[in-house]
C-alpha cells in the first residue's frame, strides 16, 4: 500500500505513523511550511491507495481524478471544508475526519476565552506589564461580570459544543443552544434549553460560543442579522471556523456597543490580516476595542496529548478501512449514496 500524507507540518519524519503502518506500507510525505506546501501533481497520484491531509486550510493539491487507485481520504482533524467531498464521492471514495481527538482542549479553550474577557485577565496583564503601579486597577477591564446566573448560548451542540456547555454549567450558567440538526429531546437529558432560531439564541445569551462546522449554510452565520437580534453587550467566542463569524459585522457591533467583546481562536483569514479594520484597530490599541478582543492563533485544539491522539487516530482510520473494510467517521455519505 502507498499512503500519501500531504501538508505535513510536524517536526519529525512521521516516526509514529510509520511504526503503526509497518514495512509493507510506503509513505509519501509532503511537507508544509507557512505559505508553502510541497506540490502534488497528477503524476504523483497514480499509485496512491490512501491520502491523509494534515491541514485544516490547504487542499490536497490535485483533483480526485489524479488518484485512480485511492480508496479513502482522511482529513486529520475535525473540519473538512477544504476537501472536495462531492468530487471524491463521485468516484466512490469515502472521506473521513477525526472528530474526537481534541474535544476537551477546544472546550477548555472556549471557556478560557470567555474568562479572559469576563474576568478581565487579558486586560489586567496587558495593563500591568508596562507599569505595575499605574496598571494596578481592578476596574480596567470593561467586560467583567458575574457568570453565575448568566446565559451561555451554544451554536452547534456536537461533541465540543456539549463539552463547552457542561463546563459553563459548572460555573452556574444557564445553557441555551441552537442546533437544527440535533434530534428532538437532546436538551432534556442535559437540562439545557433549546431554541428554534439563531436570533432567539442571540437575544437570550450573555455569552455565545460557536461550535458549528463551516458550510455554505454557516458561512457568515453570525453576522449583521444575528448581531441585530443580540442581547446588549453579548460576548462572542469562536473556536470553530473563522468564516462563521462575519468579522466586519463583528467590528461594527463592538464599536456600537451592541456586542461587548469577542474571543476568537479562528479568523476568516489566517494568520490574522493586519489590514482588516478590526484587527488593525486591535493592534493599534484604539480605545473602543481595548479589553474587548482576545485572539489566539488557531490553537484551541492543541496540547501534546491531543496531537498524539490526532496523529494516531488519523492512521487508524486508514488501517481500519484498508485492512478490515471498516469505515470510521465518514463525512461524505450523501455523495456516496448518490453514486450507488
Amino acid at each position: 500500500m502507498r499512503l500519501l500524507m500531504v501538508n505535513w507540518g510536524y517536526d519529525d519524519d512521521a516516526v509514529m505513523e510509520r511504526q503503526m503502518l509497518g514495512s509493507d506500507v510506503t509513505v509519501d510525505l509532503r511537507r508544509w511550511t507557512p505559505g508553502k506546501m510541497q506540490p502534488v501533481t497528477a503524476a504523483d497520484g497514480a499509485e496512491i491507495d490512501a491520502i491523509i491531509n494534515y491541514s485544516a486550510v490547504e487542499q490536497i493539491g490535485a483533483e480526485p481524478a489524479a488518484f485512480p487507485k485511492c480508496k479513502i481520504v482522511v482529513r486529520s482533524g475535525v473540519g473538512f471544508d477544504n476537501v472536495d467531498l462531492a468530487g471524491w464521492g463521485k468516484r466512490g471514495v469515502p472521506v473521513s475526519n477525526v472528530p474526537d481527538y481534541g474535544t476537551t482542549e477546544v472546550a477548555d479553550h472556549a471557556i478560557a476565552l470567555m474568562l479572559a474577557l469576563t474576568r478581565g485577565t487579558a486586560t489586567y496583564q496587558q495593563n500591568l506589564r508596562p507599569d505595575p503601579a499605574k496598571g494596578w486597577r481592578f476596574g480596567a477591564a470593561p467586560l467583567v461580570k458575574r457568570l453565575r446566573g448568566a446565559v451561555f448560548g451554544v451554536i452547534g451542540l456536537g461533541r465540543i459544543g456539549l463539552a463547552a456547555a457542561l463546563r459553563a454549567q459548572a460555573f452556574g450558567m444557564k445553557i441555551v443552544f441552537f442546533d437544527p440538526y440535533l434530534p428532538t429531546g437532546t436538551e432534556l437529558s442535559a437540562g439545557f434549553s433549546r431554541v428554534k432560531t439563531l436570533e432567539e439564541l442571540m437575544s437570550a445569551a450573555d455569552v455565545v460560543s460557536v461550535h458549528a462546522p463551516l458550510s455554505d449554510e454557516t458561512r457568515g452565520l453570525v453576522g449583521p442579522k444575528a448581531f441585530m437580534a443580540a442581547k446588549q453587550g453579548v460576548v462572542i467566542v469562536n473556536t470553530a471556523r473563522g468564516p462563521i463569524v462575519d468579522l466586519g459585522a463583528l467590528g461594527a457591533a463592538i464599536r456600537s456597543g451592541k456586542v461587548g467583546g469577542a474571543g476568537l481562536d479562528v479568523l476568516p483569514a489566517e494568520p490574522a490580516d493586519a489590514n482588516h479594520p478590526l484587527i488593525a484597530a486591535w493592534i493599534k490599541g484604539e480605545p473602543w476595542i481595548e479589553g474587548r478582543l482576545v485572539l489566539s492563533p488557531h490553537a484551541a485544539f492543541y496540547s501534546p496529548a491531543s496531537i498524539e491522539d490526532l496523529r494516531r487516530k488519523s492512521v487508524e482510520v486508514v488501517i481500519e478501512y484498508i485492512t478490515a473494510n471498516r469505515l470510521l467517521n465518514c463525512v461524505n455519505p450523501q455523495f456516496l449514496e448518490k453514486r450507488a
